[in-house]
Formats: structure tokens, C-alpha cells, sequence
């Protein structure tokens, strides 16, 4: 059935940002047209930043799909912090950065149980650069994968990370829930960055520079046996 709620086009956590910006914009009006002309523009903004689109996510076991929009801006193997529970060997980390015009609403990339939740508070350096990882403001969650692939019982990080105009990570995932794979969990706000660990010997399907969508576009397959995928430019 199709949803005629405009309500629920929008994030929860935007409805007071979006108020507050109705009430500046209010507040221009009576300082002059351009005034309120540029309160207009911003307020058309913070109700787009806060959208919550429906996703179709692919249903079949051992895919994994990417926790938010945005660009693959890194693909490394790297030892998780140990933190996450994800042991000391090197694992594939894929960083997807979200700029202020992508949706931010985040999303579980494989069906699993929340095995672990962390939070750690940090700097706020553009969430493009590689030490963003491990010097910003983070909120990172494991998941124990379930369903019926070559990876259940294994486990996968997901990581929230605040970015240069971010300034508070919104993570709904307890410890002992089940998600399913596409499922919302959580939302940033105003620009940042999200990391996934794979489990070991996974390979990505993406390339660095490729456009993700959140709880869409299929970042890894659990059955797959091809190498990490490259990337070029094309105009």
C-alpha cells in the first residue's frame, strides 16, 4: 500500500531542526525579502537533508549491502579496533562518505543479531580522510550474520562516524536485537562518514569513487569467489 503520510517521509530527528528553521525563517520575514528569501532556501534544505526514503533491498542470503548513501572513498585491510570484538587479523574495510546532500539515515548491511554496541568520543575532521576512522567521533556496532550462507555465525562492523559539520551520531541498535538486511538503524547528522568491516577473505563489488545508496546497492556477496573490483572515471 502505498504511504500518503507525509510525516513519515522525514526522519524523526529532523522535526526539530526543521521547526526551528520555520520559526528563523519566520523571524527574517520581518527583517526583509532577502532575508526571508535565504530562510526560505535553508529550511527547503533541512527538510530535504532529513528525508527518509523507502529502500528496495535485494532479499537473498549472503549480500551485503551498503549502510548509507554516499561515495567509496576507501577500501583498505586494516585491524579493527579492539573495541568492536572483531579479533586482531586484518579485515576489508569499505568507507562510504556522505556529503550534506545525501540521504543520512543509515541502514544494516546483512541480516544479523547486534552483538555489540561502542561509542567513543573524538575530534570532527572532514570524515573523507583516513584518520577520520580512528580520531573522529564514532558509534560502531557488530553484528553477529545469520541466514542461511558460507558467512553465518561470523561477524561484520558497522561504524557511525561524525564528520567536519556532524555533530551527533543516532544509533537505535541494542545489544541482542535482530535486523534485517536493509533495516534503518540509525541517522547522522549533517555530513559524515560510514565504515564497514567485511569478515575475513570477503572481497568488495565496488570500486573507490562509486556511488552508494543505502540498503540498495550490494557492496559484497558472501557466495562470490572474484577479486576486489576496480574502478575508473568515464565520461
Amino acid at each position: 500500500m502505498k504511504n500518503n503520510n507525509p510525516f513519515l517521509f522525514f526522519h524523526p530527528a529532523g522535526w526539530p531542526f526543521i521547526a526551528a528553521f520555520i520559526g528563523v525563517t519566520a523571524l527574517f520575514a520581518l527583517i526583509g525579502k532577502t532575508m526571508f528569501f535565504i530562510g526560505i532556501i535553508l529550511t527547503t534544505w533541512c527538510f530535504y537533508f532529513f528525508r527518509d526514503p523507502a529502500r528496495t533491498t535485494p532479499t537473498r542470503a549472503g549480500l551485503v549491502v551498503s549502510p548509507a548513501d554516499g561515495k567509496v572513498v576507501l577500501i583498505q585491510d586494516v585491524v579493527p579496533d579492539a573495541e568492536f570484538g572483531l579479533g586482531d587479523a586484518p579485515r576489508t574495510r569499505v568507507s562510504v562518505f556522505l556529503n550534506v546532500f545525501d540521504v543520512h539515515v543509515n541502514r544494516i548491511p546483512a541480516e544479523g543479531i547486534v552483538t555489540a554496541r561502542r561509542y567513543r568520543a573524538g575530534k570532527f575532521v572532514n570524515a573523507s580522510l583516513d584518520k577520520a576512522s580512528t580520531d573522529n567521533e564514532r558509534m560502531g556496532i557488530t553484528l553477529k550474520l545469520t541466514g542461511d550462507h558460507p558467512k553465518a555465525g561470523e561477524l561484520i562492523g558497522v561504524v557511525q562516524i561524525a564528520g567536519l559539520i556532524a555533530r551527533r551520531i543516532l544509533c537505535d541498535a541494542q545489544e541482542g536485537q535482530s535486523y534485517q538486511t536493509g533495516a534503518r538503524f540509525g541517522i547522522i547528522r549533517f555530513g559524515s562518514r560510514t565504515d564497514i568491516y567485511l569478515p575475513h577473505g570477503v572481497k568488495p563489488l565496488v570500486a573507490i569513487g562509486q556511488y552508494m545508496i543505502g540498503g540498495e546497492t550490494v557492496i559484497a556477496d558472501f557466495a562470490a569467489n572474484e577479486p576486489q573490483r576496480l574502478g575508473e572515471v568515464r565520461a
